[in-house]
């Protein structure tokens, strides 16, 4: 793991770390058909094949980057961060898109 702290980073970086980001903890996923969820009532149970000792996942901009257990925190829950995603898989090459010119370079050429 890096030792890289935001003092390390350029300045015009550093001020990218102050963008909010939404933070999303997934507890369980599953799939219903439409009449069962049109039929979702106070007091209905929904059962996930989840068990519940598993990690939960944390995910940011919709991509999973770390485990983590729940805990309590005062009055409120929380997430004690086990393992995080390898940076390889959080992060993803941006590439340019197919079909799009460069503007610049075909006014240089004019």
């Amino acid at each position: 793991m890096s030792n890289l702290t935001p003092q390390d980073l350029p300045a015009y970086s550093r001020s990218l770390l102050r963008i909010p980001v939404p933070v999303r903890v997934v507890l369980a996923q599953k799939r219903q058909p439409l009449g069962a969820v049109v039929e979702l009532a106070p007091g209905a149970i929904l059962q996930f094949d989840k068990p519940c000792e598993e990690m939960l996942e944390v995910h940011i901009g919709g991509r999973p980057v770390a485990l983590g257990e729940a805990v309590k925190v005062g009055d409120k829950f929380g997430l004690r961060i086990t393992s995080l995603v390898s940076p390889a898989e959080r992060f993803e090459k941006v590439e340019p898109r197919r079909g799009l010119r460069n503007t610049n370079a075909d006014k240089a050429d004019a």
